[in-house]
């Protein structure tokens, strides 16, 4: 189960103000929710909050803070590019011959970056600590 909903994540979009933000509500965005969730909840793996029997969290500190983080990382790929998390970054360029590498080596693990806004949010609520990024 996402951590956001698309209306929370179109009330996120309008919330801040900032140029960047979408103007509109993607298409696949209950996709992008389920994605950005499960990034989330790997980058807090080893947080300790409450939770119901469920396993939904049941503080309201926490509960904005999954949401804001999932929104944000929504924001993160729609400004950006989603496909940049799953090829992984630009590892490699060549001027002159004009040669790209894309993606994780074979000794790198595939990227899986958290936005800067998702960490702050996880970070202010105490799930996250660290540097957390590309």
């Amino acid at each position: 189960m996402p951590y956001a909903t698309t209306e929370q994540l179109g009330a996120y979009f309008g919330a801040d103000g900032e140029s960047e933000s979408p103007s509109t509500i993607p298409e696949d965005a209950a996709r992008l929710l389920v994605r950005a969730s499960e990034l989330v909840a790997d980058h807090i793996v080893t947080a300790v909050y409450d939770v119901d029997s469920d396993g939904n969290a049941t503080d309201g500190t926490v509960i904005a803070a999954l949401r804001d983080a999932t929104c944000a990382q929504v924001e993160f790929w729609l400004t950006g590019d989603e496909e940049d998390d799953i090829l992984g970054p630009l590892q490699s360029v060549s001027t002159q011959g004009v040669q790209l590498q894309m993606g994780a080596g074979e000794n790198r693990p595939t990227p899986m970056y958290l936005a800067p806004r998702a960490a702050r949010a996880l970070r202010r609520a105490g799930l996250l600590s660290g540097v957390v990024g590309s």
